[in-house]
């Protein structure tokens, strides 16, 4: 006997036809999470996912029209899918919908050298594009740690961020314009803006939306000139509150860089800059046991020792707190050694120690470097997260001092400073913890990740840089937007007045 279910399978495959369908369980199941760290500890505890009523791949950007006109009828959740890398539970179905998978929309459809611009679509993985353009002698300028498996569609989603985002913006400054397939099913170009446009920017009704408002299926993206030289350079500042001021100094100063990385001191370890690590310290041990501790009486020395964190986070601050400041500047050859010299000039004068280029080189060389180690730490008993959020310089510093005390008494904490710009930054958090059992281990997670973002609304920050929201940051996300999220509303009965694309995500539902 045929059910509703089967004749809506049966119109989805008359679209993408019978080979670009699936609902096996393996295929549902794969797609049933993205690579939010939450959804390892409920696999871990027993907890099932949702799984998708099937997942489809369509080829062209009419046919995701046409998918998203047959589910608008059936009245079918949709989640767009790129390649699954977020972490933050923004691609995982929320109910036995379809999951749109835009991988086969892999086309760089246009290049125009004179006005700098391109057009992709938004299944093109981001290496790859990158890989395309350079031998043209271009770079879009961005580069997320995930670009080996990540899509265009995916960054624009997210309100993706590149390691280089100080000279190149983070990927809304790269947009012109976009084609989306809002709740009418209908294929639409948003106006470009920019030095051609005027009124307001649509781009960025959908830019971050995170497949809330319409599925993204193509866009134009500004384009530079591969740069002439790189210089690199790595200093030991003092402390992180030196390590800021130099940052906030070159951007404020006008300078481009392309990178100002800046590790806290237990991050300095773990990259290995610290002389402490050197002579078996106790953050060397600490390192010791987060990379080797996996097995035997290191597997229980790391679990007891991340099972009390606040003991380790205390003798933490009582250490040397000496911190690793990367620099890269890029562009012509005077223009890249004039910025490396200027910065070169700011760290001096806040009593950096100059470790001549290798911090820098080593940077590049491991920029997309995967660990593998987690699943032996999930396995352990433990568990792993990041938690990147962004402020003013003016209380920057604050901030990080103020997430460290909250989280403190709950995981072993670390950051970087990153993406600095003229007016402020990022603070990308690790943490690590440890509990007996799979049910402690999801609340001791929980309790973290509520006591940081409480913490970041307090201070009057911004929860999220370049993760997004998803299902990890939404129960903060009215604290953030305010009269933002009336908007949204708003904006969501326009565009999708069903409701149906990604219910439950960016924002807590009403």
């Amino acid at each position: 006997m045929s059910t509703p279910l089967d004749a809506d399978l049966a119109a989805l495959a008359a679209v993408v036809g019978p080979d670009h369908i699936s609902t096996r369980g393996a295929d549902q199941t794969a797609y049933s999470r993205d690579l939010w760290p939450r959804a390892q500890l409920e696999r871990l505890a027993g907890e099932a996912p949702t799984l998708p009523a099937a997942v489809v791949w369509p080829g062209t950007a009419e046919e995701a029209a046409a998918l998203v006109r047959v589910c608008v009828a059936a009245g079918r959740p949709i989640v767009p899918f790129g390649a699954g890398s977020g972490v933050c539970g923004g691609a995982r179905p929320m109910e036995r919908g379809v999951v749109i998978d835009l991988k086969r929309l892999k086309a760089l459809r246009r290049v125009d050298e004179a006005a700098g611009t391109i057009e992709v679509e938004a299944g093109y993985m981001g290496e790859r594009l990158e890989r395309q353009l350079e031998r043209r002698g271009l770079t879009l300028g961005h580069f997320p740690s995930s670009i080996l498996c990540s899509t265009v569609g995916g960054w624009l989603a997210g309100r993706s961020a590149g390691q280089c985002s100080s000279r190149y913006g983070k990927i809304e400054d790269m947009v012109v314009d976009l084609e989306v397939v809002a709740g009418d099913g209908v294929l639409r170009r948003t106006p470009a803006y920019g030095s051609l446009g005027q009124g307001l920017d649509w781009n960025q009704a959908f830019v971050g939306s995170e497949g809330t408002l319409g599925l993204i299926t193509a866009a134009t993206l500004r384009v530079h000139a591969q740069p002439a030289r790189r210089c690199f350079r790595g200093w030991l500042m003092p402390d992180v509150d030196a390590g800021l001021k130099v940052m906030r100094g070159a951007m404020q100063a006008g300078l481009r860089p392309a990178v100002l990385r800046l590790y806290d001191p237990v991050d300095t370890v773990m990259v290995g800059s610290n002389p402490d690590a050197k002579h078996g310290g106790p953050l060397a041990k600490l390192k010791t046991l987060l990379n080797e501790g996996t097995g035997g009486l290191k597997q229980k020395a790391l679990v007891t020792a991340l099972s009390n964190p606040r003991w380790l986070n205390a003798a933490i601050d009582l250490l040397p707190q000496k911190s690793l400041l990367v620099t890269v500047t890029e562009g012509q050859d005077a223009e890249a050694r004039a910025e490396d010299a200027a910065i070169a000039g700011l760290a001096r004068a806040a009593g950096g120690q100059d470790l001549g280029e290798g911090p820098g080189r080593a940077w590049l060389a491991h920029r997309y470097d995967v660990s593998y180690k987690q699943s032996k730490l999930y396995a352990a008993g433990a568990f792993v997260d990041t938690f990147e959020v962004a402020g003013t310089w003016t209380g920057l510093g604050a901030l990080y001092d103020a997430v460290r005390r909250a989280v403190g008494d709950k995981v072993l904490v670390m950051a970087h400073f990153s993406h600095a710009y003229p007016g402020g930054g990022s603070i990308y958090f690790t943490f690590a913890g440890a509990a007996a059992s799979r049910a402690a281990q999801l609340a001791r997670y929980d309790a973290a990740w509520r006591a940081g973002l409480d913490t970041v609304v307090e201070h009057g920050a911004t929860i999220a840089h370049h993760h997004g929201s998803g299902l990890s940051r939404r129960s903060h996300m009215d604290a953030e937007h305010g009269a933002g999220r009336a908007w949204f509303d708003a904006l969501k009965q326009v565009l999708d007045p069903t409701g149906i694309f990604n219910p439950g995500k960016l924002f807590v539902p009403r």
